[in-house]
């Protein structure tokens, strides 16, 4: 393994990342990939630590940066999407990455927008996919060529982008990729705000006012042993008290996002969403719950 204060080895192309990963394979060596857009914030640097411990220290880390035009509609970030490319390897090599592959888009959509792509299904129609057409269809298509250029053991995602994260899972399931799809816990400030790298869109009185979402999250889930209702309730309470703060949803769903039952049994996991526009930047957030148990 690469000690943690070695630059990681940077591949630009599809030629580069085959010889480097080669050179692992032929060592029997695990890999472990943790996909980004860069803009590495302590989120992003503690997938990379759970990726090392699931591979070990004779594994692997492969980290990619790349802002994918494809998962962006009209009107969104891409053009101002923070590039930090200098920042984004010193993190990486912080954490002991032992391979960067920092392509640009020719080399991943070398025909210009690829004619197949994964078509992510009626998940990808609610929530996020509801106000962002087409954004999972992007998401899915980059996930599934970097697992085919990296092919790696396993891949680590946050459960910050928890829509995103099961709908991954979806897609290794129901294609028989071979890859374990490993979500990370979110990782926050202090405060409970989720760390984002639009984070750094908030100006001072907008990041004052963000961290109502992670407070109406905490609230929820400090009602959930006495159900649905009251977790909810609690939720909506404390939104409601949040000022500046433009709300797009607020849902609880069974943890594969999907209805939970009319008569929902005492103990039944469930998550807790939400996505709100603070000072014109859009932020989402989710917790997991436990609901009912109280006596």
């Amino acid at each position: 393994m690469m000690e943690p204060t070695t630059a990681p080895a940077v591949a630009h192309t599809r030629d580069e990342l085959a010889k480097l990963l080669g050179e692992a394979r032929s060592d029997g060596a695990r890999v472990g990939f943790v996909p980004t857009m860069g803009a590495l914030h302590a989120g992003h640097a503690s997938l990379m630590g759970r990726a090392r411990e699931e591979v070990g220290a004779d594994g692997r880390v492969v980290v990619s940066i790349f802002v994918n035009p494809l998962q962006f509609g009209p009107g969104e970030d891409l053009d101002r999407y923070p590039r930090t490319l200098d920042a984004d390897l010193e993190t990486c090599r912080e954490q002991g990455v032992d391979v960067v592959f920092v392509p640009d888009v020719a080399e991943v959509y070398p025909g210009g927008d690829p004619q197949v792509t994964i078509d992510p299904g009626p998940l990808a129609q609610v929530l996020e996919g509801r106000v962002r057409p087409g954004h999972y269809r992007g998401v899915l298509t980059v996930v599934a060529k970097l697992f085919g250029l990296v092919q790696p053991d396993l891949a680590v995602f946050g459960e910050k982008d928890y829509q995103q994260l099961v709908l991954i899972r979806r897609m290794v399931s129901d294609l028989c990729l071979p890859v374990d799809v490993v979500g990370a816990e979110t990782h926050r400030e202090p405060d409970g705000l989720a760390l984002s790298s639009r984070n750094r869109y908030l100006d001072p009185e907008s990041r004052r006012r963000a961290v109502a979402l992670s407070r109406t999250l905490f609230a929820a889930r400090a009602a959930a042993a006495w159900g649905y209702d009251v977790a909810l309730e609690a939720a909506r309470a404390e939104q409601r008290q949040a000022h500046g703060v433009d709300l797009d949803y607020l849902v609880i769903t069974d943890p594969e996002l999907g209805e939970l039952p009319a008569a929902i049994p005492e103990g039944t996991p469930a998550r807790i969403l939400i996505a709100a526009r603070v000072g014109g930047t859009r932020l989402i957030d989710n917790l997991g719950l436990v609901l009912g148990g109280a006596h």
